[in-house]
């Protein structure tokens, strides 16, 4: 039995490798008609590649001319299997060798193999005749051994498995002769072996069997029947054996490719000659014959790519059924009629935006079915696009990027690829390739603003919105998805999200708290804007919070101090003149801006007309001259108003008294009385009074010291208030470097309740020994040095001191002031001064001088500054 025997009862293929490979090119040789997912060969162990490659590189079976795919590739084993039923007849017709191309494509890199399938013809088909029977008319005069050409029998199959032989049915009369063509065809002739007799037999039926070589053997068989006739001496004989002819590929129908023609000798009836096809089979047949004129037309689809060439048997038979024959052979010339096919056989889609340039993308094949220069292509890519094509293996072409890609600028490319071939005239091509572009995060959030500032007033709700940030990241999806974010910090030793929170998706900031513009007037955030990319990219931007005021602070009143912490009154003198500055409110505010700005009125008095208060400088002055008729107590209540929308006010009582002598001091009891000031209070007014016996006892001495003396003091003096230092004009001289004098100013040294304004009151002269505004009084240590420092003066029980007979010295002159400056400090002290006193010297030897003291009273906004004159 053979291996094609074999085959066909076990259903199996046995496939083996015909010749080594040339190249990386395979080569197997199987039987056609197996079937689908037979194994033809194992692919990965004939080139020696590793299974778990196949899949990596994308291993895949392709034809050579993009026809059928008859076989597939298994990734999980490498074996080529059969896909698709295989007719070696189908596809190779009567040719000895049929093979079938297919490549094998291998990615990354790119690799090509070519792969032969030889397919091996099986007996599947038997032998078979044109025509159901065979018509023969035979004259009884034929001599034996007269020869009558049979038609030949068809069999698809080739070699062994096509037509081997003829047999005819046992007769009388006839034999047959089997022959062979040079092509290796067998046709048989029928041989007179015995004389007919017509008057004996009429007609015959004879059985005509052909059989092939295959096993099983097949055989087909087609009826002879005979005819006995007079005799026919002559037959048709053709004008040449063989006729040959070119014919264009794609001829339009009945087109006439050539004419045949065949005499016969004989007349009448005997010597009509028809035309005729010897064995074509109606399925295949793309040419007509004329039995008559011997035309060949066209009747089918020329086409150069599915056959190039055509041989044909013809026949010439006269009346009586006499026939010769012919060989017909058309050729095919090429047409360029088939433009180039471009397949896209592999695309990475979508491309990542940060692939290197030359980096593949896609692979592309290109095929046109045409020959010679009609089949000679090139690609092109149209301009603009980051592409090129790059030939490769033999038809393919490798898709490479040439530029560096932004998905931010173009996020999808249509690329039209044209194939050209150089035909006369070229045809081409195009297909379309949608290339998308994947994102990666490359694109930080960037904000709108380069910085943000939100305003926001004071005592705000805790969650009022502030402001809002926004960013905008380009990339796609979680990439460009922004978060909001406080980066951390602090603000005044807090966290800052003790003060603003923002919204993670929004970016809307709130307040966390509620802010007091006078612990906080303005503050800094930081705020992240993050996307969720991997890794994840960000950027910051400062905000800044500004807040503005709110009158939310009333006036607070510093002097005189509020009802109930003390009792303030102040003396005014009797004699004191129409716009006399008597006192001053002092007032602050918290606030800021306008909602500071403070106005000062009075708003109820003992005597409406008797004083005045400066709206801004809160001053009180009188408006007139003090007359005997004014009440010696004066009550003033003063409101003190800011500028802000609503307007906040506070008030505070100012008491005066119109008094020249200590005498009339007592009647302050009802003043106790009336304003219910604790007792406390009572002991300071019992405390100053006595005070204010000292000073008086003092200024006695001094005065009847000076005119004993008889001498010209170098002040004189002018009724005068203080004015406190940080009202007055800019045109004051230093003293020592310790306080403010102006020069053109006369200073009442006065204290509290008790005091007398008139007592120890100087003026200054406008002489040379009067100091410049613009100089300051300097004394060095030897400047003091009066004597021989035997004797030190007496220090007086009311701060003043006796005059020095023999002078003073350096030492002994910072003594006396150092405790003439606590005596005064302790008598104040219900006005929490501070005193620093400097000597003035009447006598040139330094023995006769005067205390000059300030009272240096330091606050937030402005520093006071009263000049006393002892």
């Amino acid at each position: 039995m053979t291996c094609s025997t074999f085959a066909l009862h076990c259903g199996l293929a046995f496939v083996f490798l015909a010749f080594p490979p040339v190249r990386g090119d395979l080569s197997y040789t199987i039987q056609e008609e197996l079937k689908p997912g037979s194994v033809v060969g194992n692919i990965a162990k004939d080139l020696g590649l590793e299974l778990g490659r196949l899949s990596a590189r994308k291993a895949r079976v392709d034809s050579e001319d993009n026809s059928v795919n008859y076989c597939r590739l298994n990734l999980n084993t490498g074996d080529l299997v059969v896909h698709d039923r295989i007719d070696r007849e189908g596809l190779c017709d009567k040719k000895t060798s049929c093979v079938v191309k297919q490549e094998l494509v291998l990615e990354n890199p790119l690799e090509l193999h070519r792969i032969n399938i030889r397919i091996q013809d099986i007996n599947d088909n038997s032998p078979q005749f044109k025509d159901d029977s065979l018509n023969f008319d035979i004259r009884e005069s034929a001599d034996k051994g007269a020869r009558f050409v049979l038609d030949e029998a068809h069999d698809e199959d080739i070699g062994e498995n096509a037509v081997q032989g003829y047999s005819l049915e046992r007769n009388d009369h006839f034999k047959l002769n089997v022959k062979t063509k040079a092509g290796g065809r067998k046709y048989a002739e029928l041989v007179l072996d015995k004389e007919l007799d017509r008057e004996d037999k009429k007609e015959m039926m004879l059985l005509l069997s052909a059989f092939d070589g295959g096993s099983p053997q097949r055989s087909g068989s087609v009826v002879i029947h005979i005819t006995v006739l007079d005799a026919n001496d002559n037959e048709p004989v053709f004008s040449q054996p063989v006729y040959k002819a070119q014919l264009a590929e794609n001829s339009p129908l009945d087109t006439v490719v050539l004419a045949v023609s065949a005499t016969d000798a004989d007349e009448g009836i005997n010597g009509v000659v028809t035309y005729g096809f010897d064995h074509v089979s109606d399925k295949n047949q793309v040419f007509s014959l004329d039995p008559k004129s011997g035309d060949v037309k066209v009747i089918g689809i020329i086409d150069y790519e599915k056959k190039s060439s055509y041989e044909m048997q013809i026949s010439a038979k006269d009346g009586p059924g006499l026939a010769s024959y012919a060989t017909l052979i058309i050729e095919i010339s090429d047409m360029n009629d088939n433009p180039p096919i471009i397949n896209l056989k592999s695309l990475s889609n979508p491309i990542p935006e940060n692939i290197s340039p030359g980096t593949e993308v896609g692979i592309i094949n290109v095929q046109d079915r045409d020959s010679e220069k009609n089949r000679q292509v090139s690609c092109s890519l149209q301009q603009g696009v980051p592409f090129k094509l790059v030939p490769s293996i033999k038809n393919y072409y490798s898709l490479v990027s040439t530029g560096q890609l932004d998905r931010e600028v173009v996020s999808d490319y249509n690329i039209t690829i044209t194939a050209t071939d150089e035909g006369s005239p070229p045809l081409s091509s195009s297909k379309s390739v949608q290339l998308s572009v994947a994102d990666i995060n490359d694109n930080p959030p960037v904000f709108e603003e380069e910085s943000y500032s939100a305003y926001v007033s004071e005592n705000n709700k805790a969650g009022s919105t502030l402001c809002s940030v926004a960013a905008r990241d380009p990339d796609w999806r979680q990439n460009g998805t922004v978060v909001y974010s406080l980066l951390a910090g602090e603000v005044n030793g807090a966290p800052v999200s003790s003060y603003v929170s923002v919204n993670g998706d929004t970016g809307v900031i709130h307040a966390v708290r509620s802010f007091d513009y006078e612990q906080l007037r303005s503050f800094k955030v930081q705020v992240m804007a993050r996307d969720n990319g991997s890794p994840p990219l960000s950027s910051n931007v400062t905000v800044s919070v500004f807040i503005s005021d709110v009158n939310d602070n009333a006036p607070q009143i510093l002097y005189p101090a509020p009802e109930g912490n003390s009792f303030m009154t102040e003396l005014v003198p009797k004699a004191a003149h129409g716009g006399s500055l008597v006192s001053k409110v002092i007032a602050v505010d918290a606030d800021s801006g306008q909602n500071a700005w403070l106005s000062y009125q009075i708003v109820k008095s003992t005597d409406p007309g008797l004083f005045t208060i400066g709206v801004h400088s809160g001053e009180i002055r009188t408006q007139r001259d003090i007359s005997e008729s004014d009440s010696m107590k004066q009550n003033l209540i003063v409101s003190v108003k800011d500028n802000g929308q609503p307007s906040l006010s506070a008030t505070c009582s100012m008491y005066l008294l119109i008094s020249d002598n200590l005498a009339e001091v007592p009647e302050l009891k009802d003043i106790s009385y009336d304003e219910k000031n604790s007792k406390l209070t009572s002991y300071l007014i019992i405390a100053l009074v006595s005070v204010s016996t000292f000073f008086l006892t003092f200024i006695i001495i001094i005065l009847g010291v000076r005119f004993c003396r008889r001498r010209k003091p170098r002040l004189l003096f002018d009724g005068a208030v203080a004015i406190p230092s940080a009202y007055l004009p800019p045109n004051y001289a230093d003293v020592d470097g310790t306080g403010t004098l102006r020069s053109t100013y006369n200073y009442d040294a006065y204290l509290t309740t008790g005091s007398r304004t008139s007592d120890f009151k100087f003026v200054s002269s406008y002489n040379d020994n009067t100091l410049p505004a613009d100089q300051t009084l300097r004394k060095s240590p030897s400047d003091f040095a009066f004597g021989d420092g035997d004797s030190s003066p007496e220090i007086l029980e009311n701060g003043m001191m006796k005059r020095s007979k023999k002078g003073l010295v350096g030492k002994q002159l910072s003594e006396i002031l150092a405790q003439v400056e606590q005596r005064i400090t302790d008598v104040a002290a219900m006005r929490t001064a501070v005193f620093r006193c400097l000597p003035v010297f009447l006598e040139d030897d330094g023995s006769d001088f005067y205390a000059v003291c300030f009272d240096c009273d330091a606050m937030e906004d402005f520093t006071q500054v009263h000049g006393y004159l002892f």
